[in-house]
């Protein structure tokens, strides 16, 4: 037996994120799965979390996992086809390669907000040592 308990052991490793499968037994002779994500953050140590699986579960889980596996990928086919849809419509309409066909490329702009300008306040002083009249910008 390996350490703590360990069988089996492999890696996967994602972008920043480490998955691990260990197969381990416990002290009563029980085997399980354990499965460790392991999120790598900058400057900080990483996020860890994990589950295990009981061997008596492990069917059950495999089946909740394939499950959500066909959703997936039914959920896939689902949008490709919708893209695929929405463009057709959109050729339909606009015409296909249009905007290419010359080479150019077509944008749409916003038009530009027109900038609001802060508010001048022309100050007068009632006192006769004081400037004749000051003029301040507020800002709220």
């Amino acid at each position: 037996m390996g350490a703590r308990g360990e069988l089996f052991t492999t890696q996967i490793y994602l972008d920043n994120r480490s998955y691990f499968f260990n197969v381990k037994e416990n002290r009563t002779g029980d085997v399980f799965l354990q499965i460790v994500e392991s999120k790598n953050r900058d400057g900080a140590e990483a996020d860890r979390h994990q589950i295990a699986i009981f061997a008596d579960d492990m069917q059950k889980f495999l089946q909740g996992m394939e499950k959500s596996l066909e959703f997936v990928e039914k959920d896939r086919k689902a949008r490709q086809k919708a893209a695929k849809e929405k463009k057709a419509a959109k050729e339909a309409k606009y015409g296909k390669g249009a905007a290419s066909s010359s080479g150019k490329k077509v944008y749409r702009m916003k038009s530009e907000k027109t900038e609001t300008k802060k508010p001048r306040l022309h100050v007068v002083s009632k006192k006769a040592d004081a400037p004749a009249a000051t003029e301040t910008n507020t800002e709220e």
